[in-house]
């Protein structure tokens, strides 16, 4: 019962990174891009690195979103298979 407690968690927090990852990838290539970029020009503005990045991230979520969800959705499937078998085991 503890084995499958455990590794749904590890299961849970690697599909959080996994997840994550297309986002914050985007967020940070054009975070790098915007700042080699404000580097050159020498425009120190902040507010014009936040615009970029939002339309980034929102467009890697609009690509990745279906993966993403199906892969939420695999998840909770097997998590709910899990909750059955340790029902079934007996509780105290």
């Amino acid at each position: 019962m503890e084995d499958t407690i455990l590794r749904v968690a590890r299961e849970g927090m690697l599909l959080v990174l996994v997840c994550s990852a297309p986002p914050v990838l985007a967020a940070l290539v054009v975070g790098l891009f915007m700042g080699v970029l404000q580097a050159a020009t020498q425009v120190q503005e902040q507010t014009l690195n936040l615009v970029p990045k939002i339309v980034a991230v929102t467009v890697a979520l609009l690509v990745a979103g279906p993966w993403m969800g199906s892969q939420l959705l695999r998840f909770t499937e097997a998590l709910m298979v899990a909750i059955a078998q340790v029902g079934r085991m007996g509780g105290p």
